[in-house]
């Protein structure tokens, strides 16, 4: 049986994945390539009714789940202010999701498995991976390797060990969208504590949320054409993107001018592409495995990317566990994630090519979203991707 493992990323998947391994009996250590870990990165994410039933299945949903507040429902509006409809993104039963700054996330599950006893070593970015019959050998930037009976590749969707387990595996797409986001206090807008909304604009996606405290939380998918060369995004300063934002919203109806008018430029976050993968032929190699966004990264619409990679940690926490080796392990954690995995990719997609809608497509929003909101009310989707229980999975095959 595996008794170590390799952990490649510390950011949601790999703090996730290294409590399920020790969970199942395997000793992980986790090597994050930032040098004073992840939780700087991102805005805020939503973590669905699933992923908060995959933390329970580690012991860490209290931990991780402590900040933000829950968000049941989305409000979705159209440029002019027409209500769309609302779309259910909880279970019917079991909590509701919740929304909470990536960064909080973050150190949430990091010290959850730092109070765990897991090793976890910063400033280790993974430059190549080498194995053989009885290990793994990981070599990192800074000239230090470390050998273990596993390498699990949790590091994202620019993921090296993608390229280690297969040469010729797809690089992940650029979406056309520049995302970033920031949060106010000074801004009042209509919705109570909790309320999420989210605005298909003209030339740019809205949305925002209410906290508690009434401060608001929002972000941007703003469409760029061209994918930025590395590094391009970065000298922006937060004033100029709030001057290119509130221009990009300044023919729409709804509180999106007043919100970016009402941020401080230290509270506009970093902005980044957004990148998919849709479709990931091989997932391991020999003693080589990735999952998360490494695997299979839905654009965020799907508001499932954490959710799912969670979901993949415990799954294959389990197959490790119950498998007679480490192949046949991986082949079911493969063979139990991927419908799931894809089929929720696929559908994050469409409501991906309708974020920024030109004059004929916000047409067809207007007319025909309302009605495909009350369809999908109808239909066993939502309750089929956020009313997911782990309990359900069937077991490894022994």
């Amino acid at each position: 049986m595996s008794r170590t493992a390799l952990v490649i990323g510390g950011g949601i998947a790999g703090p996730a994945t290294a409590m399920a391994l020790q969970q199942a009996g395997i000793e992980p250590t986790i090597y994050e390539a930032y040098p004073e870990g992840a939780d700087g990165a991102g805005v805020f994410l939503t973590l669905g009714s699933n992923g908060i039933d995959a933390l329970a299945a580690i012991g860490a949903d209290r931990r991780a789940t402590a900040d933000g507040f829950a968000t049941p429902e989305i409000i979705l509006r159209s440029a002019k202010g027409k209500l769309l409809g609302i779309s259910k993104v909880s279970a019917a039963n079991g909590a509701p999701s919740r929304t909470l700054r990536r960064a909080d996330l973050y150190r949430a599950l990091y010290e959850e498995a730092a109070g765990r006893g897991i090793p976890i070593h910063h400033g280790r970015r993974l430059v190549s991976a080498e194995q053989s019959d009885t290990d793994v050998r990981a070599t990192f930037s800074d000239g230090t390797t470390a050998t273990g009976d596993l390498l699990i590749g949790c590091d994202g969707v620019h993921s090296t060990v993608r390229g280690a387990v297969d040469p010729l595996a797809p690089a992940a797409a650029y979406a056309g969208l520049i995302s970033l986001g920031g949060y106010t206090r000074g801004a009042r807008v209509d919705g109570e504590p909790g309320s999420y909304t989210m605005i298909f604009g003209r030339r740019a996606f809205f949305g925002y949320a209410v906290a508690p405290d009434r401060e608001v939380w929002w972000f941007v998918n703003l469409p760029r054409a061209a994918e930025p060369d590395r590094g391009e995004l970065a000298p922006i300063t937060g004033e100029q993107w709030l001057r290119t934002l509130i221009d990009a919203f300044k023919d729409d109806a709804g509180p999106a001018v007043r919100i970016l008018e009402a941020t401080p430029v230290e509270q506009v976050m970093k902005a980044s592409p957004v990148h998919l993968l849709k479709r990931l032929p091989t997932w391991h190699r020999g003693r080589m495995i990735v999952l998360g966004d490494a695997a299979h990264a839905p654009s965020p619409s799907s508001g499932q990317g954490a959710s799912l990679a969670v979901e993949d940690a415990v799954i294959l926490g389990r197959c490790l566990r119950d498998a007679p080796s480490h192949t046949a392990a991986f082949d079911r954690f493969v063979e139990l994630r991927r419908p799931r995995v894809e089929k929720i990719v696929k559908q994050a997609a469409r409501i991906n090519n309708s974020k920024a809608a030109g004059p004929v497509g916000r047409l067809f929003l207007d007319a025909f979203m309302p009605l495909i909101l009350r369809a999908a009310a109808k239909s066993a989707y939502t309750e089929e991707v956020y009313g997911h229980r782990l309990t359900d999975e069937p077991a490894a095959a022994r």
